[in-house]
């Protein structure tokens, strides 16, 4: 169990609410650097929650009134930086549960004064659950999630039939859905799971679409940065899988 930490989260108080199973994530633990608790204890207050029953005034949070994205895994957030950066019209939500990786974000998001990011510190599921309220997100993204690659850990895959519909649930009419993977695998299940989702439409080749199409008229863009880790696995041959919906209007 995660004790107390300097943030003033008693988790043991809360029955480790951060933590709550181990289907969508591998559990992390580490130390901050001081430097990185001193960002933290500046700005946590003002850009980061944890999860929660509470439902998201994303408008209130952010202080303006702007279409809002949601990142699942952000990790370290170099991704999630640099898409906020290169998109100020949109706010960015980034979800995470090791606390290492969101300090790093913390602390970019202060050293380069980055102000459309918030970041929301739990499981995903729990927070598209408990947080985030049904069709008032104009993007999600899920950038490679743990594939869990052994066939007896295949049930702890986030991209399940039931968390995509309600990932699914949560984007407005029109809204976009974007997933990529490195893992063969994980891009089939992903691929069936999409294809059975009766409130999404296919927005790219993978899905079975036309990203040609939809390009002009969808509401975020479809080009995503590389980091470093995924630039050292296309030069090793990593093939990458890229699956873009929609969420069908009515």
């Amino acid at each position: 169990m995660e004790p107390a930490g300097r943030d003033g989260v008693d988790l043991a108080a809360r029955g480790n609410r951060l933590y709550p199973r181990v289907t969508s994530f591998r559990s992390r633990r580490g130390a901050l650097t001081p430097q990185q608790q001193q960002s933290w204890e500046r700005m946590w207050p003002r850009i980061g929650r944890d999860v929660s029953d509470e439902k998201l005034d994303a408008d209130a949070w952010f202080g303006r009134t702007a279409p809002l994205i949601v990142e699942i895994g952000c990790g370290t957030g170099t991704a999630t930086a640099a898409m906020a950066q290169a998109e100020p019209e949109f706010n960015l939500i980034g979800v995470e549960v090791y606390k290492p990786g969101v300090a790093q974000l913390v602390q970019r998001v202060e050293r380069e004064q980055i102000e459309n990011i918030r970041i929301l510190r739990g499981d995903a599921v729990d927070v598209l659950e408990h947080m985030i309220a049904p069709e008032s997100l104009t993007g999600v993204r899920v950038f490679f999630p743990d594939p869990w690659p052994k066939a007896r850990h295949h049930k702890r895959r986030l991209l399940q039939p039931p968390t995509l519909a309600l990932i699914a649930s949560r984007l407005r009419p029109g809204g976009v859905l974007h997933v990529a993977t490195d893992h063969a695998d994980y891009a089939e299940h992903i691929a069936e799971v999409g294809a059975g989702e009766s409130q999404l439409i296919g927005m790219n080749e993978a899905t079975g679409g036309d990203s040609a199409r939809y390009l002009e008229t969808a509401p975020i863009g479809f080009e995503r940065p590389i980091t470093k880790f995924e630039g050292k696995g296309l030069r090793a041959g990593s093939a990458i899988t890229e699956f873009i919906w929609g969420k069908i209007e009515s």
